[in-house]
């Protein structure tokens, strides 16, 4: 190998593993929609050049979760209530799609997996990182299986932009909110212990669905962003 395409390969890991960092972060909450992201600091925290920071933000552009201004700078993606609307209308007919090429490669271990984290769903309480670090290994476990080169990353792209604005809507939550929440990730879980796909899709349409509703009537949340 080269001393070229060494180089290349070191920057290309580096890229990758502060990408990771960034998304983690953007996800977690730490980067609230808005919130800048100077490229000089991610170097400096990472003891990296300046070729993986762009790589880092070229690949998290791509995934949605950065919008790069020429001549200006990279942000946290900010959506609208009606962009926001958009993305889950687009998962409600997506997911049940991407859960039925899932579903029956899903083994007896899978299911009891899924059932295990619909538990540990239900006794999250009221802790919001809980319940949203848990909901979003449900949900991608429950995909795992299927077999796609488009239709995956796409559904993993739409779960990241909206991220940030989950959390403000989980937090906003009554009890009986979250107690309809738990009940279909078990009813979900039945369903496709049963092998019955299209209740198991029903389920999880009407799951988005009603989260998309009910955005809708939280518009505020759209308005708390980071201003840097």
């Amino acid at each position: 190998m080269s001393q070229i395409d060494i180089t290349r390969t070191r920057d290309g890991d580096a890229g990758a593993r502060i990408a990771e960092g960034i998304r983690s972060r953007i996800i977690g909450g730490a980067y609230p929609p808005g919130t800048r992201i100077r490229q000089e600091d991610v170097a400096a925290e990472y003891g990296a050049s300046r070729v993986p920071v762009r790589e880092a933000i070229r690949q998290l552009e791509y995934e949605g979760l950065v919008t790069v201004v020429a001549n200006s700078g990279a942000w946290v993606s900010r959506l609208t209530l009606a962009e926001c609307e958009e993305v889950y209308q687009m998962r409600e007919r997506l997911e049940p799609l991407l859960l039925r090429y899932s579903a029956p490669q899903l083994d007896p271990a899978a299911l009891e997996h899924l059932a295990d984290l619909a538990q540990r769903i239900s006794e999250a309480g009221d802790d919001t990182e809980a319940f949203l670090q848990l909901d979003r290994e449900f949900h991608l476990a429950s995909y795992a299986a299927a077999r796609t080169s488009q239709l995956d990353p796409l559904i993993r792209k739409l779960w990241n932009t909206t991220a940030p604005y989950r959390r403000a809507y989980v937090s906003s939550w009554d009890r009986d909110s979250r107690r309809i929440a738990y009940e279909e990730h078990h009813l979900m879980v039945a369903a496709l212990k049963d092998g019955d796909l299209e209740e198991a899709e029903r389920v999880l349409g009407g799951h988005i669905r009603r989260t998309r509703r009910q955005l809708a009537r939280t518009p505020h949340i759209f308005d708390h962003t980071h201003d840097d």
